[in-house]
This record gives structure tokens, C-alpha cells and sequence, in this order.
């Protein structure tokens, strides 16, 4: 629930307040992590631009690296959420569409937020097994939702590797995103892959 959703005039209960601080926060934090990395994202700079004080922020996240794995998890739970909504009978028989789908999640600003993390996590020691908790957390559920959505049967010889590779794909496809505009051979790659998605979970 958030404030707008009160009458005007009407008093929000504190426990709404704190939750759409939060809310505030967590988006905050991954739109900064996106555009100005992790040297340029302190709790300060995440505090002013979700509309908060830093004691707020601290209050709710006591250290930075509180603040940035909660919010890369937070947007990675809601990116989820969005694609299972997207397909709310399954997809097993359009696997371009969950291919496309699954693509998206790598090539917006929460792929670029995360890879900051993971950056900075090689460097700093207090951070690394954070993120490395924080990432097998985020691509179980991420090959769990995409078993689901092309409906494989990961019983049978080789499925379990074929997702996987889909995802690493996916993420490879992010990547070269991050320098340039990768939209057309992207569309080539998906539709490749499409296909041998068919033929293999067939």
C-alpha cells in the first residue's frame, strides 16, 4: 500500500509509511547502482533521490551493503513476479515469447545495477559473500521460473544444462548491451534459439 492510495488529509499508519520508505529506497538504491556504479552510489546520494533522510535510510538498512544486496534482490523478486504475470497459463508452446522474455531480464537497468554489485564485490571483501548468496538466491529463481514458463522436463537427459545455457546466453546477450544498442542480432540470436528450444524439450 502506499500513501497515495490514503484520502487526502488522512493519517497514513506508521507501519505504511515504513513500508513504502523502504519500497523508496530499495528502487532508489538499484536506479543508482544502474546509472552511477558502485563507487558513485553511497546511502546519501540513494537517500536523497528516493525522497528520504539518511537516518530513514539507515534506519532501515545500517550499512550500505545492506541497502544494495537488499535491493538488487527486492527488483530481481519483482522482475520474477512480472514474468510469471506475463504468462499466466505457461508459455511451453510459444518459446520465443519466454526466450524474448527471459532475454529482457538481462538488458535493463537491474542487470546493469547487479553487475555493479558483482564488481565491486571481487574487490571487497566484506561484500563478496553477500553478492555470492545473493546471486545463487536470484539464478535459482530465475531457472526455476524459466522450467516453468517453457515447461521442461528436467528429468530427462540434458534439459537442466539446456535452460542453463539459455540463461547464460541471456546474460551474455546483457552484456554486450551494456556498450551498445545489441537489439538487432539479439532478435537473431532469439529466435535461434527458439528453435533449438523446441527441438530439444520437444
Amino acid at each position: 500500500m502506499s500513501t497515495a492510495e490514503h484520502a487526502p488529509g488522512e493519517r497514513v499508519p506508521k507501519q505504511d509509511r515504513s513500508r513504502v520508505t523502504r519500497q523508496r529506497l530499495l528502487e532508489a538504491a538499484v536506479a543508482c547502482l544502474a546509472e552511477r556504479g558502485w563507487a558513485g552510489s553511497t546511502v546519501t546520494v540513494v537517500a536523497e533521490r528516493a525522497g528520504v533522510s539518511r537516518g530513514a535510510a539507515q534506519h532501515h538498512f545500517p550499512t550500505r551493503e545492506d541497502l544494495f544486496t537488499a535491493a538488487v534482490e527486492y527488483v530481481a523478486e519483482e522482475r520474477s513476479t512480472a514474468l510469471r504475470a506475463l504468462f499466466p497459463r505457461g508459455a511451453a508452446g510459444d518459446h520465443r515469447a519466454v526466450v524474448s522474455a527471459l532475454v529482457d531480464l538481462y538488458t535493463g537497468p537491474l542487470f546493469r545495477a547487479a553487475l555493479h554489485l558483482w564488481v565491486a564485490a571481487s574487490n571487497e571483501e566484506q561484500l563478496r559473500p553477500r553478492v555470492t548468496e545473493l546471486e545463487a538466491r536470484v539464478g535459482r529463481e530465475t531457472h526455476r521460473t524459466a522450467v516453468e514458463l517453457l515447461g521442461a522436463d528436467e528429468s530427462r537427459p540434458g534439459v537442466r544444462e539446456t535452460v542453463q545455457g539459455l540463461l547464460d546466453m541471456a546474460r551474455g546477450l546483457g552484456l554486450a548491451n551494456l556498450l551498445t544498442d545489441d537489439t538487432g542480432r539479439r532478435e537473431r540470436v532469439v529466435t535461434q534459439w527458439a528453435g533449438l528450444l523446441r527441438e530439444s524439450l520437444s
